[in-house]
This record gives structure tokens, sequence and C-alpha cells, in this order.
């Protein structure tokens, strides 16, 4: 009996699978709609007590940002300190087609390919007020510069972590007739106490949400009808 349960929920399973992709094969019947949110004026240049720092910029090496240029519409890099001088570094890029080949590109991949050192990778559900968040904590080393990173992407609505929950997402969309779009938000901190820099990431993102305005705050966080309904 045990070996006959196991059958059919494996059966069940490569049944979902199927079909699932059987219908990521339906192409949209649109075009990609416009932009969903403007980067440049939703994310405030502060807020609570972070204060963007116009002096700081982020580098991204000419192959990289050639990358993000092919992906993601718009682009936007800031870097923030707080009343306590605690850096923390911001990129969101947002791309409004993320099929195929536009699909986020994800920071362990970005790291990587300009000589970082990947020292560990794990999902982190990060609590707010208005839900939590799926997401992934990232640990990276350049010679002596160690560097935590928060990040998660969406796809629509809707914050999603692995390649299966992307791939319903992308199919609940097309299904619509509209084109997925996506969003990558990712914050990060030179600090070598990932402890920490794991805390403030939180605390940068819970400020930052609660200062946006409640549509843009569904577009930044993933959070769908629980961002919405604030």
């Amino acid at each position: 009996m045990a070996a006959l349960r196991t059958a059919i929920a494996l059966s069940a399973l490569m049944c979902s699978a199927s079909v699932i992709a059987t219908l990521g094969q339906v192409a949209p019947t649109q075009e990609a709609a416009p932009a969903s949110i403007q980067l440049e004026s939703a994310v405030p240049a502060q807020f609570g007590s972070w204060r963007m720092d116009p002096g700081t910029t982020l580098v991204v090496n000419p192959q990289t940002q050639q990358v993000l240029d092919k992906l993601y519409g718009q682009v936007l890099t800031r870097s923030y300190t707080d009343s306590r001088g605690y850096r923390v570094m911001l990129s969101v890029a947002y791309g409004s087609d993320q099929r195929g080949a536009l699909q986020a590109h994800k920071p362990e991949v970005c790291y990587v390919a300009q000589g970082f050192s990947l020292l560990s990778t794990d999902p982190v559900d990060i609590d707010t007020p208005f839900g939590s968040i799926s997401g992934q904590r990232v640990r990276t080393q350049l010679g002596p510069r160690l560097e935590p990173i928060t990040y998660w992407f969406t796809i629509g609505d809707q914050a999603v972590r692995s390649r299966f929950e992307r791939r319903v997402a992308e199919v609940r969309i097309g299904l619509t007739g509209r084109v997925p779009d996506g969003l990558l938000f990712r914050v990060s901190s030179i600090d070598p106490e990932p402890g920490r820099a794991w805390r403030e990431h939180d605390r940068f993102v819970n400020d930052l949400l609660a200062a946006v305005q409640a549509s843009d705050r569904l577009r930044l966080s993933g959070l769908g009808g629980i961002a919405a309904a604030q």
C-alpha cells in the first residue's frame, strides 16, 4: 500500500509539471504593458532615518551593465546611510517583459561574474507589517570585502523564489493574455558580521516599504493582495 501511495503521488506531480510546462508554452496575445512603476520617483531619496548619499555610486563592470540593460527597462542604484552612519546599497531593476531570456538575473550569478566568491545562499522570509516576502540571503567576498546581500524578485504582483513558483506565476499571468513583468530588489552592505547586516537590511526594507505609496509597495515587494489592501 505504501508503494502504491508513493506511485500515485509521483504520478500526480508529473502530471502537474506536464500541465504547467504545456501552459507555459502559450504565448500572451498582447505586447508588454507600459511600466507599472517608475523607480526614480517611487523610491524616495530619504525615509525614516535613511538618507541617500549622492557621492557614492555602485560600480558595475561594463559586461554586467550590458546584461542589466538587456534584461531590464529601468535600473535604480543608490547608496543610503542612516543617522548612525550605517551604509546600505540598493539596486532595483524592473522589466516589463520577463519571458524567456528576460528573466530576472540572480545576484549569485552577477557577483560571481564580477570576481566575487559565493560563500553561502539561503532562503529567508522577510517579515514586514504588510506580509512576509520570500527572499534570499547571500554572502559574498572579494578579497577583504565581505558583502552580505538580501534580495528577492517578482513576477507580476507576486514574489517568487523557486523556478516552479516563477513558472506558475508566468502561467497565471499568461492565461490572462498579458506579458509578465518582473522586478529584482537587492540590498547589500559591506559588513564582516552577517547577522548585523541582515538586521540592517530588514530595517531598511521595512522603512522603505512604509514610506512608499501602496501601489508602488505592491510592485516593489511582490506582496500581491496583502500589500494592495494596505
